[in-house]
């Protein structure tokens, strides 16, 4: 029972409920916007949840966005192109695996820093993140931009796609530091609390990139036009400038974090834990999207329209959980900081309903993707061989959303801890001990054809959600020192 004279503030609870004054909930989203400069340790759980995911998911939402309007306007340059972009986008898995170890281990070790109330250690790891991050994306750069058109060969694309994608996966592979340094300095803003620096980061980098896609790919006024190749470029151009606002945010300072002149420089200690958080964050990534690889192998054996079925529909789904992924890195935050803090129930309670919101808005996402699969479809494509398979894996992958919203939290919440092995050994038995002898069986064994990729997909990552709560349940993530 709780005593008397304590506060409910003290033990988590809120007056922001279903039945509080709603001035409140939208003077807390305004707080949000703004950048908050609360104290994430002793907020009371519900508003602190409230005022780093409404900036998060926003930030997120405005990703997702993109990936729908490029695909939109890449789609009406027919099926080949959008083949070309779908495989590229498996291949460019090695750069996000990279950026999202290297994200992992940041939010982790700022996150701990500023729960510490350490913010000169906080600023030192942000320095060396992004000294990782530039010093990784030169060779990743180099080799994928000389050996495009060798790449989409070895994944099975067809003369034509090569012919008509070399110049987009040149572009992309070229330009990665940009993708490496926007996932780096959001994840140091997040880890720190700073989640509406992140938003406005990205809000300016993708509001440039779908500015400029359609005038690239079609020559609109004075641009050239580029095909599928000015896709790549629009995006570069718009991430590029992020990363510049970005810089420039860090070094003028957040309201948690700030970077100065004194804080630039070699850190052996910080830059080891990094190191070792970030080498295993990016194993851990590499298992999950390698399977992705592999899911398309065996699905650009069915030809170029399962495939463009398949790239769009995973669009559209990348639409609604992107933003479960801001909710999800509220939820790895809100570990992080209350663990630097000596509060771990705290930071389990944070998880728990940090997942039940997710369920929420991802059951009723996922209950109009598969009640309207068809006109959203339709909405990207009237090529009658492409549309059925995207109509398929649509409703077929949205079928698991309710598992995804708890599996995206627990896998956060983990990495949040600095328990990072864990979440990596589910990985490894769910995508590739699991998913891929399932999606190999059900394609070919079973004669299901593309359906049988698709079905795989909701089996693993339901599978990891179970999984995953089971072992989070435990606890030990609770001793995990960072």
């Amino acid at each position: 029972m709780m005593p008397k004279n304590v506060s409910p503030i003290a033990y988590g609870h809120t007056r922001l409920s279903p039945f509080a004054p709603m001035s409140e909930f939208w003077s807390s989203v305004r707080e949000a916007l703004r950048g908050s400069r609360q104290d994430f340790t002793e907020v009371p759980i519900r508003r602190a949840i409230l005022l780093l995911a409404v900036p998060m998911i926003l930030e997120m939402s405005m990703e997702s966005l993109f990936a729908v309007v490029d695909i939109f306007w890449v789609s009406r340059l027919g099926a080949e192109a959008v083949a070309s972009v779908g495989l590229t986008e498996a291949m460019l898995t090695l750069i996000y695996t990279v950026a999202m170890g290297l994200s992992i281990g940041a939010t982790a070790t700022v996150a701990r820093r500023v729960g510490e109330k350490d913010p000169e250690r906080a600023a030192h790891s942000a320095v060396q993140v992004i000294a990782l991050g530039l010093a990784l994306s030169v060779p990743i750069g180099i080799a994928g931009a000389l050996l495009a058109p060798r790449l989409l060969g070895l994944m099975g694309a067809s003369p034509d796609v090569i012919a008509q994608g070399k110049g987009y996966t040149g572009v992309m592979f070229g330009g990665n530091a940009t993708v490496l340094l926007l996932f780096l300095g959001n994840a140091i803003f997040r880890g720190a609390g700073d989640a509406a620096i992140a938003m406005r980061v990205l809000w300016l980098a993708n509001g440039l990139n779908i500015a400029l896609g359609p005038c690239f790919i079609f020559g609109l006024g004075p641009f050239p036009e580029l095909g599928v190749t000015g896709a790549a470029v629009a995006t570069n151009i718009g991430r590029g400038t992020g990363v510049v606002y970005l810089l420039v945010r860090l070094w003028r300072g957040g309201a948690h974090i700030r970077v100065q002149r004194r804080h630039i420089g070699v850190e052996l200690q910080t830059m080891a834990t990094l190191i070792r958080l970030s080498a295993t964050g990016m194993f851990q990534t590499l298992v999950g999207m390698a399977s992705w690889l592999a899911l398309i192998r065996i699905l650009s054996g069915f030809g170029s329209a399962a495939l463009a079925g398949y790239t769009i529909a995973i669009r559209i789904v990348i639409f609604a959980l992107l933003p479960s992924w801001g909710l999800s890195n509220a939820a790895a935050t809100m570990v992080g900081q209350n663990l630097g803090a000596g509060k771990s129930d705290r930071a389990e309670q944070s998880v728990w309903h940090a997942g039940f919101c997710n369920m929420i808005f991802l059951g009723a996402v996922g209950t109009l993707f598969v009640l309207f699969a068809e006109p959203l479809i339709d909405a990207f494509t009237q090529d009658t061989h492409v549309a059925p398979h995207g109509v398929s894996c649509l409703r077929t992958v949205s079928l698991g959303f309710l598992f995804y919203a708890y599996g995206m939290v627990l896998g956060a919440a983990f990495n949040g801890a600095g328990d990072i092995w864990t979440p990596t050994f589910i990985n490894l038995f769910c995508f590739w001990l699991w998913e891929l002898p399932v999606a190999y069986a059900l394609a070919h064994s079973l004669r299901w054809g593309p359906g049988g990729v698709f079905a795989a997909i909701t089996i693993a990552f339901s599978t990891y959600a179970v999984v995953g709560a089971a072992i989070f349940k435990q606890g030990r993530w609770k001793l995990k020192r960072v």
